[in-house]
């Protein structure tokens, strides 16, 4: 009988190992996949982009206007010690509206140019679109999904407070992840100069974003693959995936948000819209385009897209 418990609980042990080793091994794989700074060439076979997918840095639309509108580079170190990069544009005629406009997953600031172009050439804004940590030419060695960021986008505001002037009113907008992005920053300590919030098809959580793809993408349960990268993370980017919420930063911040989000999305779910505005503390309004994919808000509904951003934004802007 002894005998036979040994040999249960030796079997069991050598169970338990090769489980352990073989979520340890998941998590490093899956932290290399998703955080490590690194080409993310994996999204070009999601069948939720489509070609040139937005979230990956593809978005090609506002190229042209980079190129023939000269920019002038800023820089900022962020509270770890990582030097940033930003591109600022100065608004057609003098102006206090400046707006801030935040990049998807792997692309960069300047993949944001028919963004910058409304706002600028339509709207009369300055604009500055960063370089996220771990993108384009900041430094960095991870993706921190919004959440780091939040911080450095704080430092951003307080930079363009400096440049436009105390009295400066900005907007924040963001795409994709850049829109969670925004949204944590909006629940952080902001000047009163941060007036209106336009996120753009975010996710509500890293930790849902990230269970929602492996199972999209990977067929695998979140459990417990999702716990032991998070883990992973904290060890080596600094952040897990639950506390980089943006469901919960919404809860907290006072600012007006417009929620934007495209009805065919299935890359990041249509759903998470309804959950972000839903769980919103200030005023709100949510702009469904319909037939829109990930990041195709905009180009699908121009019109629509720049009426509905153009008018909510205008309730907060007093210049």
């Amino acid at each position: 009988m002894k005998k036979r418990t040994k040999k249960w609980l030796a079997a069991a042990g050598i169970v338990v190992a090769l489980l352990v080793s073989v979520d340890v091994g998941g998590s490093f794989y899956f932290y290399h996949v998703a955080i490590e700074r690194a080409p993310k060439y994996f999204l070009l076979s999601s069948p939720d982009l489509g070609s040139r997918p937005a979230a990956a840095g593809f978005n090609v639309d506002g190229k042209a206007w980079i190129d023939s509108h000269p920019y002038e580079e800023m820089e900022q170190m962020s509270d770890d010690g990582l030097k940033l990069r930003g591109y600022y544009w100065h608004a057609p005629a003098p102006t206090k509206k400046t707006v801030i406009i935040a990049h998807g997953y792997a692309g960069k600031g300047k993949d944001m140019g028919i963004y910058a172009a409304f706002y600028h050439d339509k709207l009369g804004y300055n604009v500055l679109m960063p370089d996220d940590r771990g993108h384009g030419e900041s430094e960095g060695d991870y993706i921190g999904f919004g959440w780091p960021d939040r911080k450095d986008y704080v430092e951003w505001i307080d930079l363009m407070i400096g440049k436009v002037g105390t009295d400066a009113e900005i907007v924040l907008h963001g795409v994709s992840m850049g829109g969670a992005t925004v949204l944590m920053t909006s629940g952080e300590r902001l000047p009163a100069n941060v007036k209106a919030v336009v996120a753009d098809c975010a996710y509500t959580s890293v930790e849902d974003q990230l269970s929602y793809q492996l199972d999209r993408m990977y067929h695998l349960p979140s459990f417990p693959i999702v716990q032991s990268t998070s883990l992973l993370t904290k060890m080596r980017a600094g952040y897990g995936f639950a506390e980089a919420s943006a469901l919960e930063q919404v809860r907290r911040t006072k600012l007006p948000v417009l929620f934007i989000h495209g009805d065919a999305d299935t890359f990041v779910p249509f759903e998470m819209a309804g959950e972000l505005y839903d769980a919103a503390g200030g005023e709100k309004e949510l702009f469904v385009v319909p037939k829109a994919r990930h990041g195709k808000a905009y180009q699908t509904d121009p019109t629509g897209y720049e009426s509905r951003v153009t008018a909510f934004i205008a309730k907060y802007i007093r210049t």
